[in-house]
């Protein structure tokens, strides 16, 4: 995937020409910074576009716990909802669900999940707009390890049932 043909954004605050020419070539990995500054931009004309074209390096990068936001990662959250990824053709929508499901089980019951349950429920949230495919995640996971991820302080205010 790539980014729109026509697709522009200030060279002021977002980058060279030479960075934009990036996002419209299949395939080429990005520059940290470079991916940071492209799924944080709020003014993509095809957000949709730009979003499927860094998704397996912002995908990679979020698992990995690589992927700075300001404000935690329900920014990157937000750059999903602005992506409108649930109105993207069904395939595509589909990996994208999968992936957020699968990530926060992962981070709920794996012993080496870099990134906390509360964070990544929280950009799940944000992504879809709603908190009951998430919380019903959470719910369905038993154990010792998840249990306790319920408890750390981070999650305070949220129990099962």
């Amino acid at each position: 995937m790539t980014a729109h043909p026509d697709e522009h954004n200030c060279e002021c605050h977002w980058g060279s020409s030479e960075e934009l020419a990036l996002l419209k070539t299949p395939g080429v990995q990005l520059e940290p910074d470079l991916l940071r500054r492209t799924w944080q931009a709020p003014d993509w004309t095809d957000h949709a576009a730009v979003l499927r074209r860094i998704l397996p390096q912002f995908a990679t990068a979020l698992v990995a716990g690589r992927t700075e936001a300001l404000f935690g990662l329900e920014e990157a959250g937000d750059s999903f909802a602005r992506g409108r990824w649930q109105q993207w053709p069904d395939e595509q929508a589909a990996s994208v669900r999968e992936f957020l499901h699968a990530w926060l089980v992962e981070s709920l019951t794996g012993p080496d999940a870099v990134v906390s349950a509360h964070q990544v429920f929280a950009m799940c949230a944000e992504a879809s707009g709603t908190l009951g495919p998430w919380l019903a995640d959470w719910e369905e996971q038993t154990g010792h390890l998840s249990d306790r991820r319920l408890a750390e302080p981070e999650t305070v205010g949220v129990r099962r049932r």
